[in-house]
C-alpha cells in the first residue's frame, strides 16, 4: 500500500537475475471505458483523442520501462477504475 522511495539506478545496469523495468499493458478497458480513457490521458500526458485511440486499440502498452513500484502503482490505479492490466 505504501510506495517506497523512487530512487533507482538511472545508469542502466544489466540485471539478469531480477527484472527491474516493466511495461504496463492495458488488456481491456472494461465497463468504465470513459473513466479509463480519462485516466490513461492523465497518466500518459496524451491528448484525449490519442488516449481514446489507445484504449480502443487494447491490448496496448501504456508505459514502458518503469521501475517495479511505479508500474505496480499504475496497474493499481487502472484496475481500480475497472481496466484489465498486465505487467510485462
Amino acid at each position: 500500500v505504501v510506495a517506497g522511495p523512487a530512487a533507482g539506478g538511472a545508469a542502466g545496469g544489466a540485471a539478469v537475475a531480477e527484472k527491474t523495468n516493466f511495461d504496463v499493458v492495458l488488456k481491456a478497458a472494461g465497463a468504465n471505458k470513459l473513466q479509463i480513457v480519462k485516466l490513461v490521458k492523465e497518466l500518459t500526458g496524451l491528448g484525449l483523442k490519442e488516449a481514446k485511440d489507445m484504449v480502443d486499440g487494447a491490448p496496448k502498452t501504456i508505459k514502458e520501462g518503469l521501475p517495479k513500484d511505479e508500474a505496480e502503482n499504475l496497474k493499481k490505479q487502472l484496475t481500480e477504475a475497472g481496466a484489465e492490466v498486465e505487467l510485462k
